[in-house]
């Protein structure tokens, strides 16, 4: 991930805040009709941003970028979780931050006041698309499914399952030793998958 704010460069994600002289805070009370307009610009936000990217992603140096998700609070903070099929470098999120921060303000959804993140989702996150388990084939991998939790590296993908491939340790005669076992995983039964950081 890759954070950016202000135009200065952080290990992790863009951020970027509009700061303007009318305060705006999650505790501070607003009336009826003042409540409505704002919760109709946070709907507005929540359709014009996918649309918004998927023009962007048309572009030549973007069509391997994906929306993964979008979240947008009453204090008008939206945070933008996108990847892509190869890597998401800092450029490539400062340049989508602009070009979205430029629409906005354009458009004035948002007012005078805001934060704009946008950044990958980071190896923290849960994969929730098929593009991300193709993208970390041949990653140590941890899936949870109701019943077990299981920890492997990620050698298949596909809409249908997930393969794991592990070193356990079986009985052979009297004695125990290592084999490579591979467990196939329907992803219906996937409840999330995230990457493990391996040392080795």
């Amino acid at each position: 991930m890759l954070l950016f704010i202000k135009k200065i460069p952080i290990f992790a994600q863009i951020n970027l805040t509009r700061e303007g002289t009318r305060k705006c805070s999650l505790f501070s009370f607003i009336g009826i009709e003042e409540s409505k307009h704002l919760l109709n610009d946070l709907t507005v936000i929540e359709h014009k941003i996918p649309e918004l990217l998927e023009e962007k992603f048309q572009e030549v140096g973007f069509t391997d970028f994906f929306l993964v998700e979008l979240k947008v609070g009453i204090n008008n903070k939206v945070e933008v979780f996108i990847d892509s099929d190869s890597s998401v470098t800092f450029e490539k999120c400062q340049k989508i931050s602009r070009f979205l921060e430029s629409h906005i303000d354009e458009e004035g959804w948002l007012g005078e006041k805001y934060t704009l993140e946008v950044s990958s989702p980071g190896i923290t996150r849960p994969l929730k698309f098929l593009r991300q388990y193709i993208k970390n084939l041949g990653r140590t991998v941890e899936v949870t499914t109701e019943t077990e939790t299981k920890k492997g590296k990620l050698i298949a993908a596909t809409e249908e399952m997930v393969r794991l491939e592990s070193e356990e340790r079986v009985k052979v005669g009297k004695k125990k030793v290592k084999q490579t076992v591979q467990t196939e995983i329907p992803m219906a039964q996937v409840v999330k998958t995230i990457v493990k950081i391996s040392f080795n």
